[in-house]
Formats: structure tokens, C-alpha cells, sequence
């Protein structure tokens, strides 16, 4: 069965693990997905990821979730850019997550980027999705 939005399901699958209290969980590979994680892990809302191969020949990447004191780092989760509306925004128009204490994910030609990396690239892009 095909997906129609890939990151919103790593993103719904990061979100639940973490309700229920998981220390680890599992996604399909992707470069995105990969970029996005490596986004979130220099940012300190994850302790890490690694690609794993299935028996069944396929690649997912196992994302180490992280916790403080019993509750998770990672507060909101919501993706912006969606498969039916696509939201970009030039470097003057990033937005800022509760007033720069969140991070804002972009898609920007120099790659994926926080909004904070971005500003000081000087570029925009595809904002992916917004993380607090």
C-alpha cells in the first residue's frame, strides 16, 4: 500500500511511541525522513538513530527516543508542509516556534535545515514541520 505522506507518518509514529512510553521505534528509510532526524538529533530532541535491515529486504531506521524525568523531550510535534497544501516561506517569513524555544524544520536549497540554520544561510524553503 502507498503512502501519500511519509514524513507525517515517521512524525505520527515518533508522537505515539512516545505516549506510550517507548524508548525506541521503528520507520520506513528515507533520505527526508533520515535529514529530518538528523535535524532533531543536533537539536537534542533525540538521542539517535541507526538504519536497520528487515528479514523481508527492506531498510527502516530505528529512532532512540528521549526522555527527562519520565517525560518525553519532545512536547509538540506537528507537521506544517502537507502533500495537499505545501507552505513555503522566504528567510524573512521563517516562523518561530513559541518565540524561538521550538525549532522550525526546512527544506531549503542548501538541504534540511532548523529555521535557526536557515536564517544564517540566508535562505528559505519548504517548511517541513515545527518541533517544541
Amino acid at each position: 500500500m502507498s503512502m501519500n505522506d511519509p514524513l507525517g507518518d515517521m512524525l505520527t509514529r515518533i508522537r505515539n511511541a512516545q505516549m506510550r512510553g517507548k524508548s525506541t521505534v521503528r520507520t520506513p528509510a528515507s533520505k527526508l525522513r533520515a535529514w529530518v532526524l538528523d535535524v532533531l538529533k543536533a537539536e537534542g530532541y533525540i538521542r539517535g538513530y541507526e538504519q536497520v535491515d528487515t528479514p523481508s529486504g527492506h531498510t527502516e531506521l530505528e529512532i532512540s527516543l528521549k526522555y527527562y524525568e519520565g517525560t518525553p523531550v519532545i512536547r509538540e510535534l506537528a507537521r506544517v508542509s502537507k502533500p495537499g497544501r505545501r507552505v513555503y516561506a522566504s528567510v524573512k517569513e521563517l516562523p518561530q516556534v513559541r518565540n524561538g524555544l521550538g525549532v522550525s524544520i526546512v527544506s531549503t536549497p542548501k538541504g534540511v535545515m532548523s529555521d535557526a540554520a536557515a536564517r544564517s544561510a540566508n535562505v528559505g524553503g519548504e517548511v517541513l514541520c515545527t518541533v517544541f
